[in-house]
């Protein structure tokens, strides 16, 4: 069963990826110089001024729960101070914008591990788990491996609850209320996400749910529908 592949994916691996980092724990020199060239083409897709601080390769393919599921999290990171408190929103709300409308037309992948490219204020650095320096080279924040409990009955039970609302929600007929449904869902998962990331974290039921939905093409069905 691939759902229960994926479920088995979440726990911790004894290394980091080797295709990514070398003996040293360090980023190899080729994954470095593409994921700068991916992080530079982003800036340019922006197409405002941004003062860029770093970029910072984070997430499960820079930890040690990563797996043939995971994305490359590159985060291109910027002061947001240095937008007024009535530019602030828009200019998050155009990075938003930018971000999906950048890594839906370009598919930049690095040993089958997608990238997936976001503008972060610098005061959001610290809240990940593992944080490599591109720019600099080094770590900010190194991995560090833990003993993971996962609640692997509740992914499944919830999993398979979200993906039978979500196939009922394709085969209605009507075009304008399939729609509807689809946006429920979607707006459903994304609260279920962030509360759980909130309440319990990235090993919570409701992060590895929406995992279990990106890796079995769940989501993906969801986007192209729409």
């Amino acid at each position: 069963m691939k759902d229960n592949n994926i479920i088995q994916s979440f726990f911790s691996k004894d290394e980091l990826n080797q295709k990514i980092w070398d003996d040293n724990k360090q980023l190899r020199k080729e994954v470095r110089e593409k994921l700068l060239h991916a992080a530079n083409e982003f800036v340019d897709f922006i197409g405002v001024p941004i003062l860029l601080e770093d970029v910072i390769f984070t997430g499960s393919l820079a930890n040690y729960n990563w797996s043939e599921y995971s994305d490359i999290d590159l985060h291109v990171v910027s002061d947001f101070i240095q937008f007024s408190d009535t530019e602030l929103p828009l200019y998050e709300e155009l990075f938003r914008l930018k971000k999906t409308l950048f890594n839906d037309k370009h598919d930049i992948k690095i040993y089958g591990f997608p990238v997936e490219l976001f503008a972060k204020d610098s005061e959001d650095l610290h809240k990940n788990k593992a944080v490599y320096s591109i720019q600099d080279d080094k770590w900010v924040v190194r991995p560090s491996k833990k003993n993971i409990k996962i609640d692997t009955e509740s992914v499944k039970e919830k999993s398979a609850d979200v993906m039978s609302d979500i196939d009922s929600a394709l085969e209605i007929s009507d075009s304008k209320e399939r729609v509807g449904a689809i946006d429920k869902i979607k707006d459903r998962i994304k609260r279920m996400r962030k509360a759980g990331l909130e309440k319990g974290g990235e090993y919570s039921v409701e992060n590895l749910v929406f995992k279990t939905l990106r890796g079995n093409g769940y989501l993906e069905k969801l986007s192209s529908e729409k």
